[in-house]
C-alpha cells in the first residue's frame, strides 16, 4: 500500500484553503497550520474576480482560465459563495479606457460599451453617471473568507487536519525542508507549502531565501447589510465599490483599498462619506467597520509560484482572490506528481535570480 504524502501548509487564506483542499482531494494527508481560520489579508479583500487591465497578455490568460478555475470550483463544492453578477467600469481616462477596451477585447475578454441609459438601467442608485462606461458580464465576487473555510471544511470531511498556531520556523533535513516549527510543537512533513501572504518572507528568509514582496497597505470600509443597492460590481474613478451577499457594501478607492494614512479612522470616514455620496439615498447607509489589509504583491506583479529548495513550495500573489483555484489545482499537482507544469514557468522563484 502506497503512503500518502504529508503535506504541510502554512495558512488558511484563500491560496491555502484552495492549496489543501485540491490536495485532500488528491489523496493527500494534509495539515493547514495558522493562527486565524481565514486568514489574513483574505477578510480584508475587496474579492473581485477578473482578468482586467493592466495585465501583460500571458497574465490575461492564466486568469481568465483561474476565473474558469471558480466556476468548476462551484460545481464541486456546493454552497459556495460565487456571484457573477458582472462588473461596470470608468475608473480609466477616456484614451486609456478604449485602450483597454480594444486590447482585450481582441484577446476575447467580454467587453461592451455602454451609455449612460444602460448604466442607469443596470445601476439605478448611482447618483453620477457618466456617459460611457464598460461593462465585463463574466467578471463577479466571492465572499472570500466563507469560501475559504468552505474549502477548508470539506478537506477535513476528506481527511485533513487543522492546527492553530504559528509557525516560527522551518526544519532542514540536510538540503531538504522537512517540517515546521510552530508554537504547538514540531510537524514533519515530506512538503511544506507557504501560503501566507506577508507571513511567507521571513519564514523563507530563516532559510535564506529571499522573497521580493511588498506589502502595500489598502483601507477599504463595510456598511452595515443594508436593503440591494448595486447589482454588480461598479469601478468608479474614486471608487470601486460592491454589495456583499449578506447586504454590505464595501468600498475603496480602488479595488486594492486606499491608502490608510495616518489617521485611519479619519481616512476611513471620509472614504464612506465618498460612498454615501455616490448612491442615491446615500445618507441612509452606516458604517460598520473597516479594514486595513497587508496585500501580498510580488515586485514585478506577477505571482511567485513553485518550489524554492527540495520540500518547500512557494504560493504568494496578490491577485489571490482571482487565482486561488487555478493556483490550487496547479500547486496539488506539481507537489503531488513531482512534475513541474509549463504554464507556471513565468511565476517561479527563480526569475528574480
Amino acid at each position: 500500500m502506497t503512503t500518502k504524502q504529508h503535506v504541510v501548509v502554512v495558512g488558511s487564506g484563500i491560496v491555502g484553503a484552495s492549496i489543501a483542499w485540491h490536495l485532500a482531494r488528491q489523496g493527500a494527508s494534509v495539515t493547514v497550520v495558522a493562527e486565524n481560520s481565514g486568514g489574513v489579508a483574505t477578510p480584508c479583500s475587496f474579492a473581485w474576480i477578473n482578468a482586467s487591465w493592466g495585465n501583460p497578455k500571458f497574465y490575461f490568460h492564466f486568469r481568465r482560465r483561474s476565473m474558469g478555475e471558480w466556476r468548476r470550483l462551484a460545481g464541486e463544492l456546493p454552497g459556495l459563495p460565487l456571484s457573477w453578477n458582472g462588473s461596470i467600469g470608468w475608473d480609466l481616462p477616456p484614451d486609456r479606457l478604449e485602450a483597454f477596451a480594444a486590447e482585450h477585447g481582441s484577446w476575447g475578454y467580454g467587453i461592451e460599451r455602454i451609455g449612460r441609459e444602460q448604466i442607469s438601467v443596470r445601476e439605478p442608485y448611482l447618483k453620477i453617471v457618466p456617459e460611457l462606461a464598460l461593462s465585463v458580464a463574466e467578471e463577479g465576487a466571492v465572499e472570500p473568507v466563507a469560501a475559504a473555510r468552505l474549502m477548508l471544511a470539506d478537506a477535513e470531511a476528506r481527511g485533513a487536519k487543522s492546527v492553530t498556531a504559528a509557525v516560527s520556523g522551518l526544519i532542514r533535513s540536510g538540503d531538504r525542508i522537512s517540517g515546521v516549527v510552530t508554537s504547538a510543537g514540531m510537524i514533519e512533513a515530506d512538503h511544506v507549502v507557504l501560503a501566507c501572504g506577508a507571513g511567507s518572507p521571513p519564514l523563507a528568509a530563516s532559510i535564506g531565501i529571499v522573497l521580493p514582496i511588498e506589502t502595500p497597505p489598502g483601507l477599504i470600509v463595510h456598511s452595515r447589510p443594508c436593503e440591494k443597492r448595486l447589482n454588480g460590481l461598479v469601478m468608479s474613478p474614486e471608487l470601486h465599490m460592491r454589495q456583499t451577499a449578506e447586504g454590505r457594501i464595501v468600498a475603496g478607492g480602488d479595488f486594492g483599498g486606499a491608502e490608510p494614512g495616518a489617521d485611519q479612522q479619519a481616512t476611513a470616514s471620509a472614504l464612506f462619506a465618498k460612498l454615501r455620496e455616490s448612491l442615491t439615498d446615500g445618507q441612509s447607509l452606516a458604517m460598520d467597520f473597516f479594514t486595513v489589509g497587508y496585500r501580498p504583491t510580488p515586485k514585478d506583479g506577477l505571482p511567485i509560484i513553485g518550489n524554492a529548495c527540495d520540500g518547500l513550495y512557494i504560493a504568494v500573489m496578490h491577485s489571490g482572490i482571482t487565482l486561488a483555484p487555478l493556483a490550487g489545482l496547479l500547486a496539488s499537482s506539481e507537489i503531488l506528481g513531482g512534475n513541474e507544469d509549463a504554464v507556471l514557468a513565468p511565476y517561479r522563484l527563480s526569475r528574480f535570480g
